[in-house]
């Protein structure tokens, strides 16, 4: 395929600043579909196509103000274990390199540290992979001390792992104690331990971490707020959503991994009861999965959340591909995507279609299975939204309880205790004694009954 030129200055944040930034040659190599594959590439991830997959590596480049001199696809038949591609393929780049003064190489896949070396070598140039990438834009968008501790986790397990580059330094030999001392450690072996010590000092801080969200959900549950977790594919609109729901103003941007460290604001639902609604940070193809280890204490937001929405750019041309990645991580998360009574999948950015297109969309929509319910929202215009709080109002009703009591109108703190631990769906005054309808968590049912003398409503036949 012909080499693509992109206009370096594009899409990125500090180009408008006149900021220099290194001149990088993304490389998308992407092996051949042959026949006789379709069938167990179909269920796979691989099923985007080429230059989407291009589109999106170039997207990750310059997610860190790299400068894009050129991205070229280069299928390949089987990958070498020595350079990942063929001789002539890397011979051929060699001068690509040179051609664009290029001092970086983004391969968009995962490289073995024996490739990456050679590669380098071969080059005289950095060469950085999908994971190596992925966790540089991480740790420029992580704000917070939770996610700087947990990028750099990741990038310590990344780093140990790659101390076969070509640093010479890491052959010498530190000497032994006394005339009869061993050789010692190499250099090697001392990095390695260094990092591992460090990991473990990492680890135990995000333990503490971990420990402070347990406190905060715990007290999230004494108030009761219910949590909602916002999940998708990178750039699917989560934060523009969060900002509708929210009325927030959390940085949302036409951008990969606009959002990385977590937020929690208050969500009002149609009877006027709340929620608490989580925005994560976004997933993508081939996530490394030490990142999804290292960010684990913040997905547990999303584990332990009553309602995920799975947001999906459905303008996209590769959706579908989009959606089986998420799912992927949801199942590393013990999150089964199937569930219905827990999660609802948001189409979103459908004012990119017109008229037609829409209706045919809401057709499909309303043929999905009922474990796989979908809604069709515009997080940008606002088209959709009362219909998915409806919606997810109906998913938090569906474990709670519903009550009817009576309670005398000077009995102030019985009526906050109401407020604060129920969901009032219904009060009005009659004969000086408040009528009220309230939905209460399983955890407050038996103070309710046994403090008002509620009476639990039977669901209708």
């Amino acid at each position: 395929m012909e080499p693509r030129t992109f206009d370096g200055g594009a899409d990125r944040p500090g180009s408008a600043r006149g900021e220099t930034t290194g001149r990088v040659l993304v490389i998308g190599p992407y092996k051949r579909l042959r026949r006789g594959d379709a069938d167990s590439q179909a269920s796979a991830h691989t099923v985007r196509n080429p230059e989407a997959r291009l589109e999106e590596a170039v997207g990750l480049a310059r997610a860190i103000d790299l400068t894009v001199t050129e991205a070229i696809i280069t299928p390949l038949n089987d990958i070498r274990p020595a350079t990942y591609l063929g001789k002539g393929k890397v011979e051929e780049i060699v001068g690509l390199i040179k051609a664009h003064h290029a001092d970086l190489v983004v391969m968009d896949c995962a490289l073995s540290p024996i490739q990456q070396r050679n590669l380098e070598k071969e080059w005289n140039a950095k060469v950085l992979d999908r994971t190596g990438l992925i966790l540089e834009i991480f740790g420029r968008r992580a704000k917070t001390k939770e996610g700087a501790l947990q990028v750099e986790l990741a990038h310590l397990n990344y780093q140990r792992s790659r101390l076969v580059r070509s640093w010479t330094h890491l052959e010498r030999q530190r000497g032994g104690f006394g005339f009869l001392g061993g050789p010692g450690e190499t250099q090697i072996e001392a990095d390695r331990r260094l990092i591992g010590e460090r990991i473990v000092r990492i680890e135990n801080e995000i333990k503490k971490v971990q420990a402070t969200r347990r406190l905060h959900r715990a007290g999230r549950q004494r108030v009761p707020y219910r949590v909602v977790a916002l999940v998708g594919y990178t750039n699917a609109g989560k934060s523009t959503l969060f900002n509708r729901l929210t009325r927030a103003d959390v940085q949302a941007a036409d951008m990969l991994f606009a959002t990385l460290d977590p937020t929690l604001r208050a969500l009002t639902l149609p009877h006027g009861g709340k929620a608490m609604l989580s925005d994560t940070v976004g997933f993508i193809s081939d996530l490394p999965t030490m990142l999804v280890a290292a960010f684990r204490a913040t997905l547990e937001e999303v584990i332990e959340a009553d309602v995920i929405l799975h947001v999906r750019d459905i303008s996209h041309e590769n959706a579908e591909a989009q959606q089986r990645d998420v799912d992927t991580i949801l199942r590393q998360l013990n999150i089964d995507p199937d569930n219905g009574h827990r999660i609802l999948e948001v189409w979103n950015k459908i004012d990119r279609f017109d008229v037609d297109e829409r209706e045919n969309l809401a057709r499909i929509a309303a043929r999905r299975p009922p474990e796989r319910p979908a809604f069709l929202v515009s997080a940008e215009t606002g088209e959709g939204i009362e219909a998915l709080l409806a919606a997810i109002e109906g998913l938090l009703a569906a474990t709670r309880i519903t009550l009817d009591l009576s309670i005398d109108a000077s009995d102030g703190s019985g009526i906050s205790w109401l407020h604060r631990n129920s969901e009032v769906l219904d009060k009005h005054l009659e004969d000086g004694r408040f009528v009220m309808t309230v939905r209460v968590d399983e955890t407050k049912r038996d103070t309710a009954i046994g403090r008002f003398g509620a009476v639990p409503r039977r669901p209708p036949d």
